[in-house]
């Protein structure tokens, strides 16, 4: 009996376990960081909802977040990665839809969040290869998925094989990410 008739169930297993750890954190914290990245920009000083003190609290709480566990640290990353984005937006814009009567919360989402939209969408990109590396390294410390498929049965059994398989569909996979991530982001740039 081939060595891989035995291991291919459970490195198809460890591709569905490593699948749901980065599709469960990115989207807990996708959409927390781009709730709080969003209120970030909105109160700076200046913006839409301009106010000091929700402002310096957010942003209080992210600073003291960040040396917190790694979903946590990736919401608030990510909460970091869409203010900058959005911050990038021509304020000329923003002026522009003020001045057409649009309502501040309507500027936010109609406005600031579309214009910023492809590089938001780079930036999650760049988190999604960052989970992906980091799911590889719980799977060190016995948290499932690809990296404790390879630490398991391709180190611990001094089978090369297993571990370059595993370290081939970690590439297929980031490179899937990126390739998607620009095609999308060039395709919102081209409208």
């Amino acid at each position: 009996m081939n060595k891989w008739d035995t291991l291919t169930p459970v490195l198809i297993q460890s591709i569905g376990e490593t699948v749901y750890m980065v599709a469960v954190s990115l989207l807990i914290s996708g959409v927390a960081g781009l709730v709080i990245g969003a209120l970030l920009y909105a109160t700076r000083p200046g913006n839409l909802f301009e106010n000091r003190v929700v402002f310096a609290v957010a942003n209080l709480v992210i600073n003291l977040i960040r040396p917190i566990p790694f979903i946590i640290f990736l919401t608030v990353v990510i909460a970091r990665v869409v203010e900058q984005n959005l911050v990038a937006v021509d304020p000329g814009t923003v002026e522009a839809a003020r001045a057409v009567g649009a309502r501040r919360i309507g500027v936010l989402f109609g406005v600031v969040i579309p214009e910023a939209l492809a590089p938001l969408i780079l930036g999650y990109t760049f988190m999604f290869i960052a989970v992906v590396d980091m799911s590889a390294m719980a799977g060190y410390i016995g948290g499932g998925g690809l990296g404790n498929f390879a630490i398991i049965y391709g180190y611990q059994q001094f089978n090369q094989q297993a571990t370059w398989v595993t370290v081939a569909i970690i590439v297929v996979i980031v490179q899937a990410g990126q390739l998607i991530g620009n095609a999308l982001a060039h395709r919102i740039l081209r409208r």
